[in-house]
């Protein structure tokens, strides 16, 4: 937690700081940045001979045998989180979902001044998987191996750990790795089409094969590969894989025998059975039901394929719907702060991933003159829209902590990643070799902030409740993944592109709201002034919340040494406080050791219903 801030006679926690300035001005988020830094954060992922020119500087080459030993040049690609293994799964996900973000974004990127980073980060990827890719019923889908890697904590530059290569063949299936590394090639040269046709096309080489391999010999990956079931597993089997890429080849060569196969096999592999509420780098359901509704939106599935569609189309608003909490009780969780939540490691990899087709969905939309018909309402594009944006929103810093989830972003964000290179000095820095267990002595366990910052990394995200606890060890909430990133890359781009006044959105501050019930004024003698206000509010399931600011201020004349405050009432999560040992009562926070006469600190906390009362028990004076 960062230290007491003063600017003149303001004494508050940073966090409580960086919240009001949230809430009072929403609409400042720099979308374009956010983007920017999306991009920037592949760029540290690297793996491999890094470019001159590389905006990340503290990142140097590292993995450059990868292969070697197999007889097999694996170099490059993208190191999947904070480790050092090269996990294809999740990186073929990853390129997919950038290259879709190119391709429904490009104008907006360009607009950006970022489309050609884009293509590089996506290019970084497919030109490793045409490595990979060494025979037609072959695919090298992992380098290093997750139990090993885990056993160290150093630079990606200094690796000491095993890089054995694993591969999927006729006898070793993988039908599901196979399936999404011929989407993301297939996606990719579509998105390259106009730029460089003759990569597109060696792309597409390369996706067809895939597919045919990965179609002809069924199985899943991690059932051929042991090593990739504890870190990776494929829970959702490979027939969503097959579909999607089908759908991804058909969507790069108009090929109708794709769209064929996928209008056959929509039944028999669940394309048009399955209701999720999740879409991931494992469960292509969602995102593939979205795509195949692209497809009717835009007239090209007419005839013997319109009601197969018609049927991918109704899941995709069953997901949809679910995400806008209008789907009848079957909805996806909110946090009391607004946030998507899907699963307590990694949430906001959902939260990414649900934010993209949540965009595209209402932009498909807005082109057709159409609305969403959840059994709860009717939903606008424009509301869709927005409710993506308050998504993008909290990942920035409009959320109960007032932290930006986004590395770099803002002047409040986790400075304790579980990241291997962005807690140990740069190499350029300290050339000295840091070994496999000293990693783990001087910087794991560090308390101290990263000296690298891992710009544009989103990490895992808050819990439930909206707690985030910045700490390295935390890996669960901490650490960033690129499947987690790739999908929201895009939705920044199109958020920078949208005008204030955009019908489609709405990028006004949020409103000031009335509290429901005031908290009760200091009694007379209180050293404290409080003032409390309400920055804002929202309903969740079916109960209204409110994100409730007090602050207080010293009139007493003299520096308060030591607070206790009795808080009745309190239902939800507190910040600026920290709890004492009596019931209800709370004291200053560690960070704050005195109040200056005349100076404030501020209060946070979010609860449905009444507001809590807040009294003076015991202070002390200097």
């Amino acid at each position: 937690m960062a230290r007491l801030m003063t600017t003149g006679t303001l004494v508050m926690a940073a966090a409580a700081l960086l919240l009001l300035a949230a809430a009072a001005d929403a609409s400042s988020y720099d979308y374009a940045g956010a983007f920017d830094k999306c991009l920037q954060f592949f760029e540290a992922q690297r793996s491999g001979k890094l470019p001159a020119d590389r905006r990340v500087k503290w990142r140097g080459d590292s993995a450059l045998t990868d292969g070697f030993s197999q007889g097999v040049d694996l170099v490059g690609g993208y190191y999947d989180s904070g480790d050092h293994v090269k996990f294809g799964f999740p990186m073929a996900y990853a390129v997919t979902m950038l290259s879709w973000g190119v391709l429904e974004f490009d104008k907006e990127m360009v607009a950006a001044n970022n489309l050609q980073r884009a293509l590089d980060a996506i290019r970084w990827g497919t030109n490793y998987f045409i490595k990979a890719h060494t025979e037609p019923n072959g695919l090298w889908v992992q380098v290093g191996d997750g139990d090993s890697d885990h056993l160290c904590w150093e630079r990606a530059e200094d690796m000491s750990t095993p890089r054995t290569a694993f591969k999927i063949d006729i006898n070793h299936p993988g039908s599901d790795v196979a399936g999404e590394t011929a989407a993301a090639l297939a996606a990719a040269a579509k998105a390259f089409r106009p730029y460089d046709s003759m990569y597109a096309d060696l792309l597409l080489l390369h996706a067809k094969k895939l597919f045919t391999f990965a179609d002809t010999f069924r199985g899943r990956y991690d059932d051929s590969l042991q090593s990739a079931k504890k870190f990776y597993p494929s829970e959702s089997g490979y027939q969503d894989e097959l579909l999607w890429a089908a759908a991804w080849l058909y969507e790069a060569t108009g090929d109708e025998d794709y769209l064929r196969y996928v209008s056959q096999n929509a039944e028999a592999f669940g394309g048009t059975g399955w209701s999720v509420l999740e879409f991931s780098w494992d469960n292509k359901y969602a995102g593939l039901q979205v795509l195949l509704s692209k497809v009717l939106f835009e007239g090209r599935g007419a005839g013997d394929y319109a009601d197969t569609l018609r049927q991918f189309q109704a899941k995709a608003e069953f997901f949809l719907c679910a995400c806008l909490q209008k789907n009848n009780g079957h909805n996806i969780k909110l946090t009391p702060g607004g946030l998507l939540y899907v699963d307590d490691w990694n949430n906001m990899q959902y939260v990414s991933s649900s934010t993209f087709v949540l965009t595209v969905y209402a932009d498909y939309l807005a082109v057709s003159r159409g609305a969403l018909k959840c059994p709860d309402g009717e939903v606008k594009p424009a509301e869709i829209v927005r409710f993506a944006k308050s998504q993008v929103d909290y990942v920035l810093g409009n959320n109960p902590r007032g932290m930006s989830y986004m590395v770099g972003y803002g002047s409040y964000f986790p400075t304790h990643v579980h990241h291997r290179g962005a807690s140990i000095p740069s190499v350029s820095d300290d050339k000295s070799t840091v070994g496999c267990m000293d990693g783990f002595d001087k910087y794991y366990n560090s308390k101290g902030a990263d000296p690298n910052v891992l710009h544009g990394a989103i990490v895992g995200g808050p819990d439930a409740n909206d707690g985030f606890v910045d700490d390295r060890c935390n890996y669960q909430h901490a650490e960033p993944t690129i499947a987690g990133n790739a999908p929201i890359c895009g939705v920044f781009a199109r958020l920078a592109s949208e005008p204030a006044d955009a019908a489609s959105g709405d990028n006004s501050p949020a409103p000031s709201y009335s509290p429901p019930h005031d908290s009760s004024p200091s009694s007379k003698g209180s050293p404290l002034e409080f003032v409390h206000t309400v920055s804002n509010s929202w309903t969740t399931n079916g109960v209204e919340y409110y994100r409730h600011v007090v602050t207080g201020k010293n009139t007493c004349g003299h520096p308060i040494t030591y607070l206790k405050l009795h808080i009745k009432g309190l239902f939800g999560p507190i910040y600026g406080v920290s709890a004492a040992k009596e019931k209800d009562a709370y004291e200053f926070p560690p960070w704050l050791a005195r109040l200056g006469a005349g100076e404030q600190f501020a209060i946070v906390y979010i609860q449905g219903g009444p507001a809590a009362k807040i009294s003076v028990v015991n202070y002390k004076t200097a």
